[in-house]
């Protein structure tokens, strides 16, 4: 009756198992620095350009839609404000998630995928080494360092495009009280909060694409679905924990 449970159940028992193991592993040796400082490259370097893009474009649309509204109440002075709680709280995280979800979730997946189906992970295992501890610890690691620190990027650059757009295109308001606003709008419940949600974005992102990598059969067309599998589940998990995590910072 309830075998359509079973996958799902199957699915978190080995995510749990998966994150229990390599989160002990970041204690153990061999810590494979150079593994993680390659991973790092990937996914916070390689992630630059499109995260700097986004970032930008969010704050500069937020900023232009906030206008018309603000307008009616005669309140532009407050778009500094709004721009910089939203980005700094919810946009910028989530966005910026989202995006590291698509590129590197996936491309986690594929990789690990294709290490699977072509039985070099087996080849690791026969040969002494523990596949958790060699492909899914540095990845995890490299994805909790670089998330937070492309976040932090993205509200920034997301502020400044509000800015460009507030200030020098419609002009509705003044620089200082543009960045007064948007600087004294920030608490440190807001910083908190957009700190530790990319943490917890990045810990799923990485783990989520490295089981599905680990878990792939059926040769390339295998592949192909653990790639797109990743991307989906971690998206949603982005968006259950974003909701999980703002209602607790709600209450305090």
């Amino acid at each position: 009756m309830f075998d359509f449970l079973k996958s799902p159940t199957l699915t978190f028992q080995e995510f749990i198992s998966l994150a229990g193991r390599a989160t002990i592993n970041i204690v153990r040796r061999p810590f494979h620095a150079n593994d993680m400082m390659i991973q790092m490259d990937v996914i916070g370097v390689g992630s630059l350009p499109i995260t700097v893009l986004i970032g930008f474009f969010s704050g500069a649309v937020m900023a232009l839609q906030m206008s018309r509204a603000l307008s009616q109440y005669g309140a532009t002075g407050q778009v500094g404000q709004i721009t910089a709680i939203t980005l700094v709280r919810e946009m910028g995280p989530v966005l910026t998630a989202l995006l590291v979800a698509g590129r590197n979730a996936s491309g986690i997946a594929s990789e690990l995928g294709s290490m699977k189906v072509t039985e070099q992970i087996d080849a690791m295992r026969a040969l002494g080494t523990d596949p958790v501890k060699k492909l899914v610890t540095p990845r995890l690691l490299a994805m909790c360092c670089t998330l937070p620190l492309l976040t932090i990027l993205a509200d920034m650059i997301g502020i400044i495009g509000g800015f460009i757009v507030a200030v020098p295109m419609l002009r509705l308001t003044t620089t200082e009280q543009y960045w007064n606003n948007a600087w004294r709008s920030l608490e440190y419940n807001d910083i908190a909060q957009g700190l530790l949600k990319p943490l917890v974005f990045a810990y799923i992102i990485a783990l989520v694409g490295c089981l599905y990598g680990i878990r792939t059969t059926g040769g390339t067309q295998g592949v192909g679905r653990a790639t797109t599998q990743a991307v989906v589940v971690a998206s949603v998990w982005i968006f259950v924990f974003t909701f999980l995590i703002t209602r607790v910072f709600v209450n305090l």
